[in-house]
C-alpha cells in the first residue's frame, strides 16, 4: 500500500545542491529527499518532466524510504563522467574520479560541433590513455551525424543513445562496428522492449529512479537480457544508496554512479573511490547539511506540489 500524501511530506526535506560543473543545463540540482521508516529516499524528477513520468521517480523515493532497498554488500566499479564542457577544463573534471578507469563523454551538446565533441574525448585520451571510453549523446544526432562520429571518435565501449528513436538506434547498429547503448530508448519509453524486438541495442542503460525503483529495474534489466550499466540520474547522495545496490545486483558494466564528484556540495560527504570503485552503503544526511542547503521556501512549495500531483499516477 502506498503511503499518504502527508506522511511523504511531513518526512520530506527540499534541498538545492551547487554543481561544480554545469551538468544537462543544470547548475543547481534539487531534490526532495523523505526520512522514511526503512531508510531515506529521493524524488528529484528533472524539473521539465510532468506527474505521469514525475511518478516513476517517486515510486523509487517510496520504495527506498518506506519499504527498503534490496540487501546488497561489497563494491562496484564506476565511470567518471565528463560533462560537455571545453577541452580546456577536462583535466580539472578527471582529477575528480581517482583510480577510475572507464569515462563517460558528453557529446552532441546543442550549440556545439562533433569538433568539439572530438576535442573534448582527445583529451580524455591524453590524460588517462589506458581509460575504456564510452560516450553519451542523448538523441543529439541524426543517423548520418550518428554514422560520422562514430568513424571520427575511433574505438569506444559504446555509444550511448546517439539518435533519438528505436528504428534510428537499429538503422545506426547495422551501419557501424561500435556497439550501442540504449538509455532514454528503455526509460523514456512507453515500451521499453522494442529496443530489443528491433535489434536495437548492445547495451542497455539503467537508472532505479526513472524506472520506479530498484526492484523494477532488475526484472526489467532480466526481462530485456541486455547487457547493463546501472547510472545516475543526477542523484543525490541518497539516490547513489539506490543505484549501488542495483547495479550490485545486476551485475552492471562500469557504473555511472560517482556523480557526486559534479556537485560542490551534497547532503552526505562525497563517498570514497577506491581502485575505481564505490562500496554498497546507505546514506544518512547529515543534519547540519540539510540545513544548510535547504531549498528556499517558494521552492519546498513547489516540490511539494510536484509530489502531490504525481502520486495519484503510480500503480498499485
Amino acid at each position: 500500500m502506498l503511503p499518504t500524501l502527508d506522511s511523504i511530506l511531513e518526512r520530506a526535506h527540499v534541498v538545492a545542491l551547487p554543481m561544480a560543473v554545469t551538468f544537462r543545463g543544470v547548475d543547481t540540482r534539487e531534490a526532495l529527499l523523505i526520512d522514511g521508516p526503512a531508510g531515506w529516499g529521493e524524488f528529484s524528477p528533472f524539473v521539465e518532466y510532468g506527474p505521469s513520468e514525475s511518478a516513476h521517480w517517486l515510486a523509487a523515493g517510496i520504495e527506498a524510504a518506506f519499504v527498503g532497498l534490496p540487501e546488497a554488500h561489497g563494491w562496484v566499479e564506476v565511470n567518471g563522467t565528463v560533462p560537455a564542457v571545453p577541452a580546456s577544463r577536462v583535466p580539472e573534471v578527471l582529477e575528480r574520479y581517482p583510480g577510475v578507469g572507464t569515462f563517460k563523454i558528453k557529446v552532441a551538446e546543442k550549440g556545439q560541433s562533433l569538433d568539439d565533441d572530438l576535442a573534448r574525448v582527445a583529451a580524455v585520451r591524453r590524460a588517462r590513455p589506458d581509460a575504456t571510453l564510452r560516450v553519451d549523446a542523448n538523441r543529439g544526432w541524426s543517423v548520418g551525424e550518428a554514422v560520422q562520429a562514430a568513424a571520427a571518435l575511433g574505438e569506444l565501449e559504446y555509444i550511448e543513445q546517439p539518435c533519438a528513436t528505436v528504428a534510428e538506434l537499429a538503422e545506426v547498429r547495422r551501419r557501424i562496428a561500435t556497439p550501442i547503448a540504449a538509455d532514454e530508448s528503455i526509460r523514456r519509453a512507453a515500451d521499453p522492449y522494442r529496443v530489443v524486438e528491433a535489434s536495437a541495442a548492445d547495451v542497455g542503460v539503467v537508472k532505479p529512479a526513472p524506472l520506479g525503483g530498484v526492484r523494477r529495474l532488475l526484472a526489467l534489466g532480466a526481462e530485456l537480457g541486455l547487457d547493463l550499466t546501472v547510472a545516475s540520474a543526477l542523484d543525490t547522495a541518497v539516490g547513489i544508496d539506490a543505484g549501488l545496490v542495483a547495479a550490485k545486483l545486476a551485475g552492471s558494466r562500469a557504473a555511472g554512479l560517482a556523480t557526486q564528484r559534479l556537485f560542490i556540495e551534497d547532503v552526505a560527504a562525497p563517498r570514497e573511490i577506491v581502485d575505481g570503485r564505490l562500496e554498497v552503503t546507505r546514506t544518512t544526511p547529515d543534519p547540519a547539511r540539510l540545513a544548510d542547503l535547504a531549498a528556499p521556501a517558494h521552492r519546498r512549495d513547489w516540490w511539494f506540489e510536484r509530489v502531490a500531483q504525481s502520486l495519484p499516477h503510480i500503480r498499485g
